[in-house]
C-alpha cells in the first residue's frame, strides 16, 4: 500500500495530516525520542509531545515519560486495529438505534391503495390497542374487525364506534355489534373511514376506497402523536356529533383505574345515571400552578359528549367535578386549561358513604 493510501485511510479515523505523519514516522522508528519524530515529521518537538498524548488516548502509541529523555513507542500495529475494531463495534448498536428512528420517521405516513390492506392496517393497530379507540366504518366492513374490536373493549380499551353508510334496520340487536364499543352511533350517509389508536396512530380512508373494488383514490395511514389528536378532535367534534346513538355498554365493574380519561368521564357518567355516584382518586398536577395533587371525592357531576344527552360547551371537553373535603373541584384530562387539575391517573371506586 502506498503512503497516499495509507494517509486517507488513517483521516479516516480522525487523524489530522500532521498526526498522520507523526504516526507513521513512530512506526518507521519502532520507539524514538521526541527530537527525532520532531526532525523525520517535520514538525517542532512541542508538537510531538502534543501529538504523542492525543495518539496515546486512542491507542496509537505510548509515551515513556519516566525514563529521560521521554521516548515515545508505536503499539503493535495488531493492538491498534484491534482496539479500532472494538471501538467501532461499540458504536455500532447506538448508530442503529438512531438510523431505526429516522427509519421510523419515514415511515410516519404510509399510502394505502387496496381495500384489503386498509383492513389490514385496521386489524392490526387495533390489536395494539392500550387505551382509547375511535373509528368510523362503514356497516358493512364492521363484521370484518369486529373480533379485534370486541378484544379491545375486553382488554379496558375504550372504543367509540361510529357506524356509517347504515340502513335503518340497523339495532343494537345486530350480532355484528355486540360487545364491540363501549358506545355506537350510526350514520346513514357514507363518510370517511377514520381510526385513531391511543392519539398516537390511526388511518384515514375515502368512503369509495371501501365501497368499490376499483377507485384510484387512496387512503393514508399514520403514526404521528401530533396528527393523532387533530384527527379525534374532528372525529369527536364534527361526525359524531351527527351520528345517532345506536347503543351504550354497560358500566365496567369496580374499582378500575383509567390513565385515559375520557373512558373515566365516561364510566363515571354511566355510574351517575345509574343512580351510584362512584368516588375517585386523582393523581394530577393543578393547572394554575403546576402543582403535583392528590384528591378524593366524590362524583357528583360530568361534562362530555360521548352519550346522550351530551352537556359538553365544546367537543373536546370531558371533565369531572369532584365533591372534596375543601369544596367541589374541576378535573380535566391530558392539556386540561379550563379545569382546576389535570389528571394523569384516576382510581373509580364504589361510593361506600
Amino acid at each position: 500500500m502506498d503512503d497516499r493510501t495509507l494517509t486517507d485511510l488513517l483521516r479516516r479515523f480522525g487523524l489530522s495530516d500532521k498526526e498522520v505523519d507523526t504516526y507513521l514516522s513512530l512506526l518507521e522508528h519502532g520507539e524514538a525520542k521526541a527530537s527525532t519524530v520532531a526532525d523525520a515529521a517535520g514538525v517542532s518537538k512541542r508538537y510531538v509531545y502534543s501529538v504523542s498524548e492525543s495518539l496515546a488516548e486512542r491507542g496509537f502509541v505510548e509515551v515513556n515519560d519516566h525514563v529521560v529523555p521521554t521516548t515515545i513507542r508505536a503499539n503493535p500495529p495488531e493492538e491498534v486495529i484491534e482496539r479500532l475494531r472494538a471501538d467501532v463495534d461499540a458504536m455500532r448498536p447506538g448508530l442503529a438505534e438512531r438510523y431505526s428512528r429516522v427509519e421510523r420517521q419515514a415511515e410516519q405516513f404510509e399510502v394505502i391503495k387496496s381495500r384489503v390492506t386498509v383492513l389490514k392496517r385496521v386489524r392490526s393497530l387495533l390489536e395494539d390497542a392500550e387505551a382509547e379507540v375511535t373509528l368510523s366504518l362503514t356497516a358493512g366492513q364492521v363484521p370484518e374487525v369486529s373480533e379485534e374490536l370486541a378484544d379491545a373493549v375486553d382488554r379496558g380499551v375504550l372504543v367509540l364506534l361510529v357506524v356509517s353508510d347504515a340502513d335503518g334496520d340497523l339495532d343494537a340487536d345486530d350480532p355484528a355489534l355486540s360487545g364491540v364499543a363501549n358506545v355506537v352511533r350510526t350514520w346513514g350517509e357514507a363518510m370517511p373511514t377514520l381510526l385513531t389508536v391511543d392519539s398516537a396512530a390511526g388511518v384515514v380512508a375515502p368512503p369509495e376506497l371501501l365501497r368499490r373494488s376499483t377507485t384510484d383514490r387512496q387512503a393514508i395511514a399514520f403514526a404521528q402523536e401530533q396528527l393523532a389528536p387533530v384527527i379525534v378532535g374532528s372525529f369527536l367534534g364534527n361526525y359524531w356529533p351527527a351520528a345517532t346513538e345506536l347503543a351504550v355498554a354497560e358500566p365496567a365493574a369496580l374499582p378500575a383505574e383509567y390513565t385515559n380519561f375520557r373512558h373515566t368521564v365516561l364510566q363515571a357518567t354511566l355510574r351517575l345515571r345509574a343512580g351510584d355516584p362512584p368516588r375517585v382518586t386523582v393523581a394530577g398536577r393543578r393547572t394554575d400552578d403546576d402543582e403535583s395533587v392528590d384528591l378524593v371525592g366524590r362524583v357528583v357531576e360530568t361534562r362530555q359528549g360521548m352519550v346522550e344527552p351530551t352537556n359538553n360547551e365544546f367537543p373536546v371537553e370531558h371533565s369531572l367535578v369532584v365533591e372534596t373535603d375543601g369544596g367541589e373541584i374541576t378535573v380535566g384530562g391530558q392539556g386540561a386549561f379550563v379545569e382546576d387539575v389535570e389528571a394523569d391517573l384516576v382510581r373509580i371506586e364504589p361510593d361506600d358513604e
